[in-house]
């Protein structure tokens, strides 16, 4: 039986490494979904049994025809949806307003929303006749460590990514009688081609924070077909989104201070 998966900025970082990473799957079939084609086309010959739209997911019709291509070429069967595809612009508020908080809404949080919501149906069928407890039917919305700990100059991205996490609990609890898992991955600082990281692995201290997007993409497998409900990585930064918790007067201020470096990572 064949397993169907979409991902959404799958043609580079963590998108690449995770469709890499779920090809690997028995029967696996592909859906690479992302803006740049030539880079789709790439992986999905190098993968074979691969789909490929290229596709502005921030576009009105970008979900419908997302699901007319999971209809006409995989009878409409869905087993796991990676909701990938987004990217950061640095700025603070007083400087870049609600403008640059609207286009990271519109990507990272509104585009994820409205594909869940065109392709919910086609999980919950798949679901209704999928019975392997073992790659369970799911979707993965991969947020941020800074879903849980907002830094200065990245606010509007924490927002965006505050909004997906706490959406996915919601969605996970109203799903589970359709028997639809929904699973959240928070990545810190991941070398990618939109965020290289050199000036964190050039020093000793930092080096040890920043993760691969390999890591990421078994992460995305443990919180989705895995049936987990969320995985950091690296794991040990559940330790800040506890410390925001238990001591938000002390992370502010470390915040403030400097202690939390702040980057840009483009994924799509």
């Amino acid at each position: 039986m064949a397993y169907v998966a979409l991902i959404t900025g799958a043609s580079a970082g963590i998108g690449e490494a995770a469709a890499r990473r779920i090809a690997r799957e028995p029967d696996a079939r592909l859906i690479l979904v992302a803006r740049r084609q030539e880079r789709l086309n790439e992986l999905a010959r190098e993968l074979g049994n691969a789909t490929v739209i290229a596709q502005d997911l921030t576009q009105v019709q970008a979900p419908r025809r997302i699901r007319e291509v999971i209809e006409r070429d995989h009878a409409g069967e869905l087993h796991l949806l990676v909701n990938n595809a987004g990217a950061a612009w640095r700025g603070r508020f007083g400087d870049t307003g609600w403008e640059n908080l609207e286009r990271h809404m519109k990507l990272n949080f509104e585009a994820p929303v409205r594909l869940v919501e065109e392709l919910l149906p086609l999980l919950r069928r798949t679901a209704a006749s999928h019975q392997d407890p073992k790659r369970r039917v799911a979707i993965v919305n991969i947020a941020s460590t800074a879903a849980r700990v907002s830094r200065p100059n990245s606010g509007a991205y924490s927002a965006s990514k505050f909004a997906i996490a706490g959406w996915s609990d919601a969605l996970q609890a109203e799903e589970l009688e359709h028997g639809v898992h929904v699973g959240l991955v928070l990545p810190g600082f991941i070398k990618t081609e939109g965020f290289p990281a050199s000036e964190l692995l050039a020093k000793p201290h930092t080096r040890l924070i920043v993760s691969t997007p390999d890591r990421v993409a078994e992460a995305i497998m443990e919180a989705g077909p895995g049936g987990k409900a969320e995985r950091y990585v690296p794991r040990y930064y559940w330790i800040a989104a506890a410390l925001r918790i238990l001591a938000p007067g002390l992370v502010r201020r470390a915040i403030a201070g400097g202690a939390f470096t702040t980057a840009t990572a483009v994924k799509d």
